[in-house]
């Protein structure tokens, strides 16, 4: 299954214990994560921006965008959110033709899907994986 995780969801993660520590580090072992350089760089903005973390000290960091297929996104053609960066995982999951989009974004989870592409939190996407 190909996932498209959003920051949010990376960046619970790797500052807080919990449902989405354990989504990135055991449940989507066995899938295809998928990225973009625009999910990287907000990524990367945010670590250093709001947590003041250099971003070489995240070894997890290096070893996500190692394992992760970087897809080229182009630009959607009308906007979808409000927010530009919500339409960057949007395209992001387009490009990499996703089986799922996995964000704690309100904005986004109201839509529940984007061209066929289910929109899910981290805990309905672990409750699909169950399903499994």
């Amino acid at each position: 299954m190909k996932i498209v995780l959003d920051t949010n969801v990376l960046v619970a993660a790797l500052v807080a214990d919990g449902l989405c520590r354990d989504l990135v580090r055991r449940r989507v072992r066995g899938h295809e994560l998928c990225t973009s350089d625009a999910l990287l760089k907000e990524l990367t903005a945010t670590l250093r921006g709001k947590f003041r973390v250099p971003v070489g000290d995240v070894p997890w960091l290096a070893e996500y965008r190692a394992r992760a297929t970087v897809v080229k996104a182009q630009p959607l053609p009308a906007p979808v959110c409000r927010d530009p960066d919500d339409d960057a995982v949007l395209a992001t999951a387009l490009a990499a033709q996703a089986d799922a989009i996995i964000i704690g974004d309100d904005d986004l989870l109201t839509l529940k899907n984007h061209a066929d592409i289910p929109i899910l939190s981290p805990r309905q996407f672990l409750e699909h994986l169950d399903r499994l």
